[in-house]
């Protein structure tokens, strides 16, 4: 059947091999490895077959056990893109075995976006052990932990938790102050305050149930240090120390638990290298990682098979709608490929035998039946956005994001030069200059340097947060420049009102302000903690656009991980909403440099 009708001229596309395909695996075949190992086995069998032998049955009987006794040892087959089973939620992965990926039917095939080794957390061998027999462990907690996650005291199910009384101590001392340590700090002791009162002391020995304030999750008991406990620790280990003593209890404990796991859960990675020199369980506090590995996170497109239209064309229908000033073609198809869609997931499909491209967007999903839209090219000089056209697919299917004012949440990862920050600029100007869909563009990141702080900045708070905001001002001058017509009294005047439509605001003073039609632009995202993002979305009032840059290959926040980001936060929960979008780019735009120096180094 025809193809439906397409885009005239799709954006500058990469190769399709980067991408993986939507269509099964094949089966491993042995290789030709395997093979020459075989091969003189069988030559042996053979010749010992041809000696004389007194009767059938002994012949087969000496083929038999000389093929049981030199089994073929074949090397391992290449891989291939084979679906594992699904992986258990909040179960890490197992030691010396691949993490498991996602059938190909329930999610998209990986972005081919470049990231970083991911660290794999592995539960300890005492851990593991309890899971297969199925009994509860007791879980002692690192000061860290609380400090990272005030809800962490109901994020361990069935099991029972353990608090040190010197992690009461260091929980005291860290309370003073504004800093998101200290108010988490202070919400823990809050915490901790609402489960001991109205508790008698017998009750506290044997454990305070968690489920008390209404965490039905939390099935197990909190237990604190009620009496000294000692254990021989190594001679050289300082004794006042505070991480010493919590390894002390923890070693007190497992001498007083009978064939109960006791496991130490700390954030700080020398004190559980410390645990496992002195023989402790420990492990990381893992809860608040999103995903296992971050090559599964959503990335916002995926590949259509190529027998797509043939499979899903069949009573297909047609339609064209204007809106926002721009006429869309929309297909209402069905098929066995439509479940594993999502809402506003950008789809494209480019035969191999020379016929047009196809891009588009799901709209609609209702079952196996789904409403696609074509997408506005914008790699089209007619269609540029402040002087800005897409140079790849990615970026094509970005601007659509960003120019659509039915979406309210869009998100943008990739690594450095892909054009992230110059695509949400160009598209901030354009809709607050041209189009005055929204008041004012409002700038905001966080503020972690990356070497040694250079102290105290002078002057006002944007005067403050204008040195963190120097990839700003490059877009900014390249946006500029692309204006010839008015010379440079007209690049100077447009300068100027460009300033006065941008404020830059701090982190520090968003909590409690609502934004009403500001286009809200969130830089280096990925260095916000999932509470932090929270604070800063939950900003938006009516008419306000959030944008997430950032790539998560580049943290540097303490305690923040890929898998833990702000940023892997939001594209994991906000996937598949009607008013929301996300792109991962894939390929860098800035220069033949910067590109290379990408891969490389």
């Amino acid at each position: 059947m025809p193809l439906p009708k397409l885009p005239s001229k799709p954006a500058t596309i990469l190769a399709t091999q980067d991408y993986p395909t939507a269509g099964a695996a094949r089966p491993a075949t042995k290789t030709p490895a395997a093979k020459k190992v075989a091969a003189p086995i069988i030559e042996a069998a053979i010749a010992e077959v041809a000696k004389p032998v007194r009767n059938a049955a002994t012949k087969i009987k000496q083929v038999a056990a000389l093929m049981v006794a030199k089994p073929v040892q074949a090397p391992a087959p290449a891989p291939v893109t084979a679906a594992p089973a699904p992986a258990a939620k909040n179960k890490p992965a197992a030691k010396g075995k691949v993490t498991p990926l996602k059938s190909v039917k329930q999610v998209e095939q990986p972005h081919p976006a470049k990231h970083k080794a991911v660290e794999v957390q592995l539960k300890s061998s005492a851990s593991r052990a309890a899971d297969q027999r199925g009994i509860s462990k007791l879980f002692v907690l690192d000061t860290n932990v609380l400090m990272h996650d005030p809800s962490s005291l109901f994020r361990f199910e069935e099991h029972d938790v353990y608090l040190p009384m010197m992690t009461l101590e260091e929980l005291d001392n860290h309370k003073k102050g504004m800093t998101e340590v200290a108010r988490n700090a202070r919400q823990v002791s809050r915490t901790l305050d609402a489960l001991i009162s109205n508790t008698d002391d017998d009750a506290i020995e044997h454990g305070i149930l968690l489920s008390k304030l209404g965490n039905k999750d939390a099935k197990g008991r909190l237990f604190f240090q009620t009496r000294l406990q000692s254990a021989d620790l190594p001679a050289g280990l300082p004794v006042g120390k505070a991480d010493n003593q919590i390894l002390a209890v923890v070693r007190s404990l497992e001498s007083e638990q009978d064939g109960r796991p006791v496991v130490l859960v700390s954030k700080d990675i020398n004190m559980r290298i410390k645990a496992r020199a002195l023989g402790l369980p420990a492990e990381d506090y893992f809860n608040d990682h999103v995903l296992e590995d971050t090559d599964l996170l959503y990335s916002g497109i995926v590949q259509l098979p190529d027998d797509f239209w043939n499979k899903h064309g069949k009573d297909m229908e047609s339609w064209q709608e204007s809106k926002n000033g721009y006429s869309s073609t929309f297909y209402r198809v069905t098929g066995p490929f439509i479940p594993s869609l999502l809402v506003n997931q950008f789809i494209y499909l480019e035969p191999k035998n020379g016929e047009t491209p196809f891009y588009g967007q799901v709209k609609q999903i209702n079952g196996k039946t789904a409403v696609l839209q074509t997408l506005r090219d914008f790699s089209h000089t007619k269609n540029n956005v402040w002087g800005v056209t897409a140079r790849n697919r990615e970026q094509n299917f970005a601007l659509n994001l960003l120019m659509n004012p039915e979406c309210d949440f869009v998100t943008l990862l990739g690594q450095a030069g892909t054009g992230k920050t110059l695509l949400a600029l160009a598209a901030g100007l354009a809709q607050v200059l041209e189009t005055k869909l929204y008041n004012e563009i409002i700038v905001t990141r966080v503020t972690v340097p990356v070497g040694e702080d250079i102290g105290f900045l002078p002057g006002t708070e944007e005067e403050k947060m204008s040195p963190w905001m120097g990839a700003f001002d490059d877009n900014l001058e390249v946006l500029n420049k692309s204006d010839s017509d008015g010379g440079e009294w007209g690049r100077a005047a447009t300068q100027d009102l460009i300033r006065s439509r941008i404020k830059i605001k701090s982190l520090n003073f968003m909590r409690g302000r609502t934004f009403v039609n500001k286009f809200l632009i969130i830089d280096e995202a990925q260095n916000l903690t999932p509470k932090q993002v929270k604070t800063l979305v939950t900003r938006a009032g009516p008419g306000t656009k959030i944008l997430c840059l950032g790539n998560i290959a580049q943290i540097d926040t303490p305690y923040l991980t890929e898998g833990s980001s702000g940023l892997t936060y939001v594209v994991d929960r906000f996937k598949g909403w009607t008013h929301s979008g996300h792109v991962t780019l894939a390929r860098g735009e800035r220069s033949r440099l910067a590109d290379h120096a990408s891969e490389v180094l």
